[in-house]
């Protein structure tokens, strides 16, 4: 090989490298170390995405009931234990009619194509199924909300979050198992 030609090469390999190291750290920024679901700003783009191709789309906001008192009397292991068995059944719930998130603390959040073809009544089931840890059972609880964007004046994903966050809270003030849908 010429020398000229390889001397060349060194600095395009190293940017190749660069590159590939520089993208595999943007995916996992974009991914919740703990869950492993999307974090905000992955999670967003793909529900922009969602929302514009699929009129039928849905957004659901779920907070974990009485999490505060899990840790507290079980530790941040068994609090991590019910995040983690948290995004399985939401993961599981999505399968491949969306994707689910996770905002950050005890809140998770999903994008549907089709809440029509989505059983709302699994998803609510799954999130309250007790969790086996550490040879205990530990209670689950969770308040959903739901927008479904085609009920919205402008289908937004900003005003999608805002009506299912209003709709998990009025889940939460009912103080019921279940889930809310906006309007």
């Amino acid at each position: 090989m010429d020398p000229h030609i390889a001397a060349a090469l060194v600095p395009l390999l190293g940017w190749a490298v660069h590159g590939s190291v520089l993208t595999r750290r943007l995916a996992s920024a974009r991914r919740d170390p703990l869950t492993g679901l999307h974090t905000r700003a992955g999670w967003t783009a793909r529900a922009e995405h969602c929302i514009r191709r699929h009129p039928a789309a849905a957004v659901l906001l779920v907070d974990l009931d009485h999490f505060k008192a899990l840790n507290d009397t079980h530790g941040h292991a068994a609090g991590d234990a019910a995040l983690v068995a948290t995004a399985d059944r939401l993961r599981t719930w999505c399968g491949r009619n969306g994707t689910a998130g996770r905002l950050g603390g005890d809140e998770f959040v999903a994008v549907v194509r089709d809440l029509a073809a989505a059983d709302l009544d699994a998803l609510t089931a799954a999130l309250h199924r007790p969790l086996p840890y550490a040879g205990t059972s530990l209670p689950l609880a969770a308040s959903v909300g739901v927008c479904r964007v085609a009920e919205l004046p402008t289908p937004c994903l900003t005003d999608a979050l805002a009506a299912a966050d209003a709709a998990m809270y009025a889940a939460k003030g009912r103080g019921r198992r279940g889930s809310r849908a906006s309007g």
